[in-house]
């Protein structure tokens, strides 16, 4: 459908909001600017929303009809279960309303009187009155209650969440990120409560009687319904100290670890508009700390809602750089994301690669360099795993059709793991393209589309004008051009419109003839997520006198090449090396070639292509590396290729490793990788001698009188506080040629706890007896006896209860201390020393816990799907917690654990169970996602592990043989008639009597209160009918009960609380009196 209005200012008036009845009434104004002559209808998107009337120009009313597919893309009941089924129904659906295409749930049949404003190209005022009662997404609802019932009001509050084109949620809008306009949002709520959005706070009124205040908020950046967010709380406001404009807001009793936690925000700020040479973008800045949190940070323009989870005190050493970290992107995505928004979803690798490459920018001006190319390597790994062992990635999919179980044209399709991956290739190819134009000239491109943005916003609305608050691949690289003069065809054809990760393995060997190192580098082009590379490589060489860099065209077909050594063979056992850095160490060359001048040898040292490395060097040249390369990422290749190697696994690795460890000028994210590299070294040599880095902690952290007893902590070094959580954990992974973990380990991980003082240091120590925690579970062996402790195991349940009694008393910051105990139970029932059951994970699991208490909790239960007994049970409760849980990220997060355990799950596969876990999870897809897409996804991606493309029923065995038993399988057969289906399966025919209810569950908007009623007594004799059929098969249906428990209740069950309205027209009728 054509653009045919330009919708130019929306005003929001929200007039009531009810906790009570988790219900939103409001009027949104929406002032169009017509395009095309003798345009009738208009399309805006909506859902969950009820419409009382649509008005134009404040006189004439429209009349409107509703549709929104996305409920229940596949309507057919007998139609296959098979996810191509899915698949092309939910595309369709989403194809109907996609907002990019003018197209919406809601079409406005525009009244004959304005027909002259529409032919004359004359503004005009389209009103909606609409209200949100109990809304499934979009809007959440947080209601802490007391133990009778009652709720909390100084706590309760409510924002909204989501993830792509989520606006149409909570209100109605044209729901696309190139539609883009000024907006004025007024939010009334009780005098008590606060209400922040997107925009500049122009004026507070109070009402006569003082019990409600109405905030006007004012936008005049254009900007897209996506990036329009709110809050409401009784939230406590502090104004930034360095930055009047800049504000925090969080619930009662947080305000001096909001002040900690915002301390140093200021400072990003500065660092974006000195590197971007540019102001910030708009008037005014919130951040708003909400509970419940749908992800950690929710970015819209001017506002961002995080996670309570980020907050911490002065106290908390590792939570700092998590929250610094969030915050700094939230500032970094106002400007690209917000401010300069995308086009269309082929062009969101631009605005969230580039928001991340100045997160990381600032990062690496905070943090240091070693962070930064930490960081970078693992995001590099991250992505290469993920498209060999997942799915590719293509960061610009508009000239790809989808080849995968999800549409990644479509951005409500997409699971969630994909996105991470996706954001991290974004952030990486921007990066590669930092290299190839150079930093300056790349700064310098970002401050043309701003400065060209700010122009063009500042002024009204005109044809074209507002293109340049929106960015497009195409755009991008024009702007490119037009600064540098460089085409970037080659690059985005190579790293934007195609996937994959180049693959390369190679080896070398020195010539002494020539005196020339000799490089065999081949490309495995066959894998999945492999892309053939041809282009430049760097490659760096560490000889005697000093380090080289050479570069190499990959072409086609050549896969050897030659260096030219600057060094020749050395005569001396000792010498001074120049490194890259240009500092000069002494090295022992007594364990090298004496006729090579070659010390080691790297490929592409500075990550300037997305690739894998599988590299053949020598051990004693990893040790060197490992030993005398400055560079981060060299050490950590190093540390990989020692361990991995079991032919490395000697006196000399190990010796390597524990300078490593015990060396204070190295990053410590390095020494504690080599701790965990020194275990495993030391397993695979069978060592017998002291358990290594034991001497290491106790010369460190030991006592000066007893080097048994830890001295008082004291976290003064952020460095050795890490190592020093870090040594434990490590040490206890070590294993004698038993495999059990030596006794003297144990018993001094357990005098750890005994003598560890926290009492005169300034830092919290939470984090380190979670560590502790952790050790003392690594040490726990396998039981000789079933059910039944050792002495070991029998100290440390001792000391893990002590910790959970404690917990309850004085909680740790984030219950971290809980999370790592209850770990150590579950260790106990696996490895045999308690019984297996999950009751106990369970009372931790409900609604009311902490919620990464919550979380770890759930990944423990999922993790008894592996036991054959438990398996079903286990099951059942996650999936009814997905269905019914009332905090989003907890749904969410069981079906990551359960696509994680989708193996275990696979076994359950079996003749009994086929039907009933299908029947769930297609229920779950296909009618309980249609308000969270981003569920839906991960709900398609565990359907799609466990049956891949195939129809379930097509897996149940046809009619057994003579002779042997009928398993316990539901059948069903349809037949024609009157519309109806004839069920020979009470289960099936609970299906087909909820599917047949839906309408009563999300009735049309359109429809009047009168053929609403009508309809309530229509289905009141459907169900009576269908009430006396169900007890003529009372037998048969107990029968079921067994083998699919979950269809056998279905006649009972209503669906998400979330969506469910009793009687359509009284709801209505709840509506108006409020």
């Amino acid at each position: 459908m054509s653009h045919n209005f330009k919708l130019v200012h929306q005003t929001l008036v929200i007039s009531r909001i009810s906790f009570e009845k988790q219900l939103v009434v409001a009027l949104a104004e929406f002032h169009f600017l017509p395009l095309v002559p003798d345009s009738t209808t208009l399309r805006l998107n909506c859902k969950q929303s009820r419409i009382f009337e649509v008005v134009v120009n404040d006189v004439y009313s429209a009349e409107y009809e509703y549709c929104d597919p996305t409920l229940q893309p596949v309507s057919d009941p007998v139609a296959a279960h098979t996810l191509d089924t899915f698949q092309n129904a939910e595309i369709e659906a989403f194809d109907s309303v996609n907002a990019d295409k003018r197209l919406g749930e809601l079409i406005i049949h525009l009244p004959k009187e304005v027909e002259d404003d529409v032919n004359n190209g004359r503004k005009f005022i389209l009103s909606i009155e609409f209200a949100l009662h109990e809304p499934a997404g979009g809007l959440h609802f947080v209601l802490p209650r007391m133990k009778d019932g009652t709720l909390l009001r100084n706590a309760m509050h409510l924002f909204s969440y989501g993830e792509h084109n989520s606006a149409r949620m909570w209100f109605p809008c044209i729901d696309s990120y190139n539609e883009l306009c000024t907006w004025k949002i007024e939010v009334t709520v009780e005098a008590m409560m606060v209400a922040i959005t997107a925009g500049e706070l122009i004026d507070t009124v109070t009402s006569s009687d003082g019990k409600e205040k109405t905030y006007v908020y004012e936008l005049n950046v254009p900007t897209s319904a996506c990036n329009i967010a709110l809050a409401v709380g009784p939230f406590e406001c502090h104004i930034d100290p360095n930055m009047n404009e800049v504000k925090h807001y969080c619930l009662p009793h947080l305000m001096p670890i909001l002040k900690s936690t915002t301390a140093t925000l200021h400072e990003a700020f500065e660092f974006y508009e000195e590197m971007l040479s540019v102001r910030y973008p708009y008037p005014a800045y919130k951040q708003v700390f909400v509970d419940e949190a749908y992800t950690d940070s929710h970015i819209c323009s001017s506002i961002t809602i995080f996670s309570t989870n980020l907050l911490h005190s002065s106290r908390i050493i590792d939570q700092n750089p998590v929250s610094r970290f969030e915050q700094a992107l939230g500032i970094a995505h106002q400007f690209f994301g917000c401010f300069i928004s995308r086009r269309s979803w082929y062009d969101a690798w631009l605005t969230i690669g580039i928001s991340r490459y100045l997160t990381y920018q600032y990062l690496k001006a905070t943090f240091g360099n070693n962070e930064y190319r930490y960081c970078v390597r693992q995001m590099l790994l991250d992505v290469c795993n993920y498209e060999q062992r997942e799915t590719p990635i293509i960061l610009d999919s508009s000239t790809t059709m989808s080849r995968s179980y999800f549409d990644i044209n479509r951005p409500q399709t997409i699971p969630s793991e994909y996105v991470n991956v996706f954001t991290k290739k974004s952030c990486l190819v921007l990066r590669m393209l930092e290299n190839r134009l150079g930093k300056e000239l790349l700064l310098q491109v970002f401050n043309k589309m701003l400065s060209l943005a700010a122009l063009s916003s500042s002024s009204e609305y005109s044809t074209g004008m507002w293109d340049n608050v929106m960015v497009s691949t195409k755009s991008f690289s024009k702007s490119v051009f037009t600064v540098t003069g460089k085409d970037l065809e080659v690059f985005i054809n190579q790293w934007v419109y195609q996937s994959g990760c180049a693959y390369f393995t190679g080896k070398c060997k020195f010539n002494k003839k020539r005196n020339v190192v000799e490089l065999e580098l081949k490309q495995d082009s066959s894998g999945k997520g492999v892309l053939k590379y041809v282009g430049p490589l760097e490659v760096t060489i560490q000889e005697l006198d000093g380090s080289f860099n050479h570069t190499f065209k990959i072409e086609e077909n050549k896969t050897k090449f030659e260096i030219t050594c600057h060094s020749k063979s050395r005569r001396q056992k000792k010498k001074k090396i120049p490194l890259m850095t240009g500092e000069e160490v002494e090295m022992d060359m007594a364990s090298l070639d004496p006729d090579s001048p070659m010390i080691w040898l790297r490929i592409d040292p500075n990550m300037l292509i997305l690739r894998k490395l599988n590299w053949e060097l020598t051990d004693t040249m990893w040790q060197y590396q490992l030993k005398y390369e400055r560079d981060v990422v060299a050490q950590c290749e190093a540390l990989h290729a020692l361990e991995s190697e079991k032919d490395f696994a000697t006196s000399a690795t190990r010796s390597t490793l524990m300078e490593i460890v015990d060396d204070d000028h190295c990053f410590y994210k390095v020494r504690i990788m080599a701790t965990h590299s020194l275990v495993k070294v030391a397993n695979q040599m069978m060592w017998s001698g002291p358990p290594p880095m034991l001497h290491v902690f106790q010369k460190k952290f030991g006592s000066n009188s007893c080097s048994n007893i830890v001295r008082q902590l004291k976290f003064k070094n952020f460095q050795s506080y890490y190592l020093q959580r870090a040594l434990p954990v490590a040490m206890a992974n070590t294993r004698t040629t038993t495999t059990i973990c030596p006794t003297e380990i144990t018993h001094f991980i357990l005098d750890l706890f005994r003598y560890s003082d926290n009492s005169r240091n300034k830092y919290s120590d939470c984090y380190y007896v979670a560590s502790l925690v952790e050790a003392a579970t690594n040490t726990i062996s396998i039981s000789t006896s079933i059910n039944s402790l050792s002495n070991e195991s029998k100290l440390i349940l001792e000391e893990v209860t002590r910790l959970l009694n404690l917990e309850k008393v004085l909680p740790s910051y984030r219950n971290v201390i809980t999370i790592s105990c209850l770990k150590c139970v579950r260790t106990l029932q696996q490895k045999g020393h308690l019984p297996s059951t999950s009751t106990l994970f369970k009372s931790y699991a409900q609604f009311g816990m902490f919620i990464d208490v919550r979380l770890a909790a759930l990944d423990i239960i999922s993790g008894f799907l592996t036991e054959g007994e438990t398996q079903k049970p286990q099951l059942d409760y996650l999936l009814d917690l997905v269905e019914k849980d009332p905090v989003p990220r907890v749904r969410h997060h069981i079906l990551l654990a359960l696509i994680t355990q989708h193996s275990a799950i696979s076994s359950l596969i079996t003749t009994q169970y086929i039907l009933s876990i299908s029947n769930q999870l297609w229920k779950l897809m296909n009618l309980f996602c249609g308000q969270d897409t981003k569920l839906c996804s991960e709900v398609v991606e565990l359907y799609y592990k466990l049956f891949g493309n195939k129809n379930p029923q097509s897996l149940v065995p046809e009619e057994p043989e003579r002779g042997r038993p009928v398993a316990d399988v539901p059948y069903t057969s349809y037949t024609a008639d009157d519309g109806e289906y004839n069920v020979d399966n009470p289960a099936m025919e609970a299906t087909i009597d909820y599917m047949n209810s839906v309408d009563n569950v999300v009735p049309d908007l359109g429809e009047s209160k009168s053929k609403l009623k009508k309809k309530k007594k229509k289905n009141k004799h459907k169900h009576k009918h269908k009430s006396e059929k169900k007890e003529r098969d009372e037998s048969s249906r107990h029968a079921l009960v067994s083998a699919s428990p979950y269809l056998a209740s279905a006649h009972d069950y209503p669906g998400p609380s979330s969506v469910q309205l009793s009687d359509p027209s009284s709801a209505e009728d709840d509506f108006l009196d409020v």
